[in-house]
């Protein structure tokens, strides 16, 4: 397979070309009512806009199944041995329009399965194979990506069988998953229920750069210390996986690459040793290409013309496939056997000299000084002929590296160990953005429950929950210290990867017990008083936390006169801290949350984008965000009791005030201090009311303001406290499996 970080240098003229644009030079454009590019978006020139587009993707009207239809429950419908025996078939059947290296297209569907997870990372989990997002821009033309557009395609005839009961996120995955096992691994699992997205998301960042592999120095402070490397990215150019394997920015020094591998890599959820296994276990098997002059190939799929038909980097030359495929600058393959699973990478590795030379594309690559023509992999198209192996520059820094050296060593003595850790650490890669073990789909998934899945206990169902809420109640806890604890446990979910949320009760655990923002002192006196109730009743924390929050809730609606009831689901365990990988629940701290006012002073000036990003990730609409702070100030929950947007003299009571204050022309709006404002009655200048940035933007920006206008309507009093049930209710359960 292609190393997962690719290099080759595009004309970057072509991705920019409009579809047919090379049909359109010196023909009169057509003027048409419509805005049909992003170049024209009609928010383009707003000097301050928030992009609330991010909020309402992948609604139902983009899907052309319609808002009825479910994938979870579609591909439990599934032949699974009759799906997984066409897999392993084709990998084996030849297409001409494509020919398979060695005969085998097992390297190909390992590397697009890679690609498609490889793009997670852990500072905000975006990205990941769980959404099938290798289909559109800008990952189906990332120049890492070369040639994927092909695999897709001889996965089409599965595809079109199998229908709507298998998705392509899944095949995607499975197609790697097989691969390997038809070359001889063992691997660890696979579960279905990935289901597809309809366009690109809008909401993953993957770096400020107006162009594919431009400098490393622009997503680094200092480009000597890979740890500055820019959050949450986890690559070192725009348009790649990781690295780049001729070196960092093109220039060989493998013991520097090490440093920007381990950092990658980390940002990817692996430590060392599992880095070390994928890079090896990924150069196990398949090759590079780089046998020809990549400046003649044709512009990247979304760049091509319509006649190519989402086919890209097209070589004219020959055929324009098999010997002539270029998808890196590199050519060569790593292993004698680059279509068996074996221990054929170290022995290659630690077995030979290595020195610098040039790809027959220009690429920098290391080869052997010597090698015995045995042990030289086969051509993968002319049997007759052998070929020099090659490594990359990361391959390198498995032997030189220090760690890594030592770990490959040991991996190089023991095969069984390498190829368990491997297929485990393949399995972690590919599933990482699936959430808890209780989500899998399938006959092939393991038993063995894994930290990285943050595995729950289940909890008691049978008990009266009107009880327990009575209960509570009557423990003195105000409304306020209710409602903060519920949310700040249940706000970590993040729909990206499916982790945190309030099941488990990991509130109580560190590092979320000394979060900042979750008020650790306010947080142990409330966690006191519900800890007795739990236990009384025998249910669980995390059940309890929730159940205050929604009585808080029902209390303040009450107090307004209106009698609601906030939907439960029972069933939530608790959490124990061996439970709990505390490096990796360090990346859901919060370092603002707009819903409580809060914002780390030194981001002061993004609280309102900071919100945005977290509501996306709750999945939340901006209707249901807009009534969530409105209904949550009014509540008195901001943290440590700040008064910034409690635009109320009711506070505890779940009214539509924060709105109908927010709306009033008899107030004016002053600026006083960094994300600091005063509402002043216009009449008396006298300060009724601070406010920040996140309060006022409801009321700035145009179309927050028509959500305001909305709840502050004398009509809409009820629909207002109803809204802010159903978003609260959906934000506690959020993990709670569908």
């Amino acid at each position: 397979m292609d190393l997962k970080a690719t290099y080759f240098t595009f004309d970057l003229t072509k991705t920019k070309n409009m579809q047919n644009s090379s049909n359109s030079s010196g023909k009169c454009p057509f003027m048409h009512g419509s805005t049909t590019t992003n170049e024209n978006s009609v928010t383009k020139w707003w000097p301050k806009s928030l992009n609330l587009d991010i909020l309402h993707q992948h609604d139902s009207k983009t899907s052309p199944y319609g808002k009825d239809f479910n994938y979870r429950d579609s591909v439990k419908k599934l032949n699974f041995k009759s799906l997984e025996k066409e897999m392993h078939d084709l990998m084996t059947e030849p297409q001409d329009w494509w020919p398979a290296d060695w005969g085998h297209y097992g390297g190909l569907m390992i590397r697009m399965a890679w690609h498609a997870a490889g793009t997670y990372r852990t500072g905000d989990g975006r990205g990941g194979a769980g959404t099938g997002n290798l289909r559109f821009a800008p990952l189906n033309s990332w120049p890492d990506n070369g040639n994927l557009d092909k695999a897709r395609r001889l996965l089409w005839p599965i595809k079109k069988k199998y229908g709507n009961n298998i998705s392509w996120a899944d095949l995607f995955i499975l197609a790697g998953n097989v691969a390997y096992e038809s070359m001889g691994l063992k691997t660890f699992g696979f579960s279905y229920g990935r289901a597809d997205i309809w366009h690109p998301e809008k909401d993953i960042y993957w770096g400020s750069e107006n162009e594919f592999l431009a400098p490393s120095e622009e997503r680094y402070s200092n480009l000597d210390d890979a740890s500055t490397l820019e959050q949450p990215l986890g690559a070192t150019h725009m348009g790649l996986i990781y690295v780049n394997p001729q070196g960092v920015n093109g220039k060989p020094d493998p013991l520097k690459t090490a440093q920007h591998v381990r950092e990658t890599f980390s940002r990817m959820a692996m430590n060392d040793e599992e880095t070390v296994a994928l890079t090896a276990g990924g150069h196990t098997v398949g090759k590079a290409h780089g046998n020809g002059d990549d400046s003649i190939l044709g512009p990247e799929p979304e760049g091509a013309n319509i006649e190519s038909q989402g086919f890209g980097w097209i070589n004219p030359k020959g055929n324009g496939n098999g010997v002539d495929t270029v998808t890196s600058g590199l050519e060569g393959a790593w292993t004698t056997n680059p279509t068996k699973w074996d221990n054929g990478y170290f022995d290659m590795l630690f077995n030979h000299e290595w020195e610098l030379r040039k790809s027959p594309a220009g690429a920098w690559q290391w080869e052997p000084v010597s090698i015995d023509e045995n042990k030289k992999p086969i051509d993968a198209n002319n049997p007759e002929v052998r070929q020099n192996p090659i490594m990359t520059d990361a391959d390198m820094a498995m032997k030189e590296d220090p760690i890594y050296r030592e770990i490959s060593l040991k991996f190089k003595e023991d095969q069984a160990y390498f190829s368990e850790t491997f297929a485990r650490a393949w399995f972690k890669l590919t599933h990482r953005d699936m959430g808890s073990k209780n989500r899998y789909i399938g006959p092939n998934f393991p038993s063995e429950e894994l930290i990285w899945q943050d595995p729950i206990p289940v909890g008691k169902t049978d008990y009266n929950v009107e009880d327990v809420k009575a209960k509570i109640s009557e423990s003195g806890l105000s409304i306020p210290d209710r409602i903060t604890l519920a949310w700040d446990s249940a706000r970590t979910f993040r729909g990206s990867d499916l982790r945190g949320g309030a099941n488990g009760a990991r509130i109580r655990l560190s590092p979320q017990n000394n979060w900042e923002g979750n008020e650790p002192l306010r947080l142990s006196k409330t966690l006191s008083v519900l800890e007795p109730i739990a236990s009384e009743f025998g249910i669980s924390l995390a059940d309890t936390i929730v159940l205050a929050g929604n009585s808080a809730v029902e209390e303040a609606a009450k107090a307004e006169g209106h009698n609601v009831d906030v939907l439960f689901k029972p069933g939530r365990g608790d959490a124990s801290q061996e439970m709990t990988d505390e490096n990796s629940f360090s990346n859901l701290e919060p370092l603002a949350d707009g819903y409580r006012n809060w914002i780390d002073s030194k981001y002061s000036n993004n609280a309102e984008e900071m919100m945005l990003d977290k509501t996306q990730l709750l999945g939340l609409t901006a209707p249901e965000m807009t009534v969530l702070v409105g209904g949550m100030r009014v509540l008195d929950a901001n943290y440590k009791g700040s008064g910034d947007g409690v635009l109320t003299n009711q506070t505890g009571v779940l009214s539509n005030d924060f709105f109908v204050n927010l709306m009033d022309m008899n107030n004016k709006w002053s600026a006083v201090g960094d994300n600091k404002y005063e509402i002043i009655d216009r009449s008396s200048g006298k300060v009724k009311w601070t406010a920040s940035a996140v309060d006022l933007i409801f009321g700035s920006n145009s179309i927050l303001r028509s959500y305001s206008e909305v709840y502050a309507q004398d009509d809409n009093k009820q629909k207002f406290v109803n809204d802010f049930v159903s978003a609260w209710s959906k934000v506690m359960n959020l993990d709670m499996v569908q």
